[in-house]
């Protein structure tokens, strides 16, 4: 059976691309066209691509296949959310989700990068899932494109941000993560501007200086939660192995070899991290470089010990800092009721 072995052309490179046409006989531009057809327009069909002949479509479908995803699942929110369950190749199911802000002309959408997540995390529900592998780039890329055209059937406007925050640690899946933004920005991809992506990640160190050393381009924020290692750890196992000093020293690094924009992600927990001398631990970390703060309404999520900080708090813990010098945004949760704001995507029927 020709099906078993085929394999996703999108895994071949454009140099094995073009191997694969001139082993056929066909000019080296036909190997330019399938490219463009995968990853300027996105195609998924090889019957799609119109500019190549019915003989060569024939081959193609015949030597190779097109393992994209296909919605499983779409839920709107009041505010406007929506958020999308997609099916894999293989029946698993990751969620990303479409975050429209009309006023401010932003319409975002949050990506998946794993089926699952290692980190557990206790305020996420993704971390108490099973990992069960990384997405591959054209996984990741797919959602990019179909929740593009989410965006513009529904508001009219493309996508205008990018945010790896959805399912899954990024910085450990870190090729394709990387392969993904690549065939995203890149002028023979869909042409976006790195500086309109932000990667999210728990805190790898050793990978934060890796980003610098591989010179990306894209925004990075830390999913910071706490500025004290002994309630970080509590929260984000993660910190036992890479805390708070090593952070600040690969963050610095990744700052002053890049230059890119860094945030810190601040989700705000009732009486655990959201009083004033919380702020002042946060403010001592916004001190070493250039950075803005980004606090976070938590979203309940079954099982978890935490609640919501209260709006007053959050706005007392917002004043102390932007009067030391620090931007700050506060982000009000959007998409509570489909289970797609921060920390809630986990698969739920």
């Amino acid at each position: 059976m020709i099906g078993i072995t085929q394999k996703d052309i999108r895994q071949l490179s454009k140099a094995e691309l073009e191997a694969v046409f001139a082993a056929w006989g066909e000019p080296r531009f036909r190997a330019k066209q399938v490219h463009e057809w995968l990853w300027q327009k996105g195609a998924h069909s090889f019957e799609a691509m119109t500019n190549l002949s019915k003989v060569l479509r024939q081959k193609l479908v015949e030597s190779f296949v097109i393992q994209a995803i296909t919605l499983d699942k779409r839920q709107d929110s009041f505010d406007g959310t929506i958020k999308s369950r997609w099916r894999l190749h293989d029946g698993h199911l990751v969620e990303s989700v479409l975050i429209p802000v009309p006023e401010d002309n932003r319409y975002t959408v949050c990506v998946s990068c794993q089926i699952g997540c290692s980190l557990t995390c206790s305020f996420c529900a993704t971390g108490r899932m099973k990992r069960i592998r990384n997405l591959d780039a054209a996984e990741i890329f797919d959602q990019v494109v179909l929740v593009n055209q989410q965006s513009l059937e529904v508001f009219g406007h493309p996508l205008t941000n990018i945010v790896y925050m959805g399912m899954g640690e990024p910085l450990l899946a870190y090729k394709n993560v990387l392969e993904s933004i690549e065939h995203i920005t890149s002028p023979e991809g869909l042409g976006m501007s790195p500086k309109r992506i932000t990667v999210s990640t728990a805190g790898i160190a050793k990978m934060i200086k890796k980003l610098a050393d591989d010179d990306v381009k894209f925004n990075l924020a830390l999913s910071l939660h706490a500025a004290d290692d002994a309630k970080r750890n509590e929260i984000m196992p993660i910190n036992e192995q890479n805390d708070l000093a090593a952070l600040m020293e690969a963050l610095e690094y990744f700052y002053n070899i890049t230059g890119n924009r860094i945030s810190y992600e601040y989700i705000a927990f009732q009486n655990f991290n959201d009083d004033i001398e919380d702020a002042r631990k946060l403010l001592k970390l916004c001190k070493r470089f250039p950075v803005r703060v980004n606090i976070i309404e938590y979203n309940p999520i079954d099982g978890a010990p935490f609640l919501k900080s209260a709006a007053y708090k959050i706005d007392e813990f917002a004043r102390y800092l932007r009067e030391h010098g620090v931007m700050v945004t506060v982000r009000r949760s959007r998409g509570k009721d489909i289970d797609a704001a921060c920390g809630q995507l986990a698969n739920k029927e």
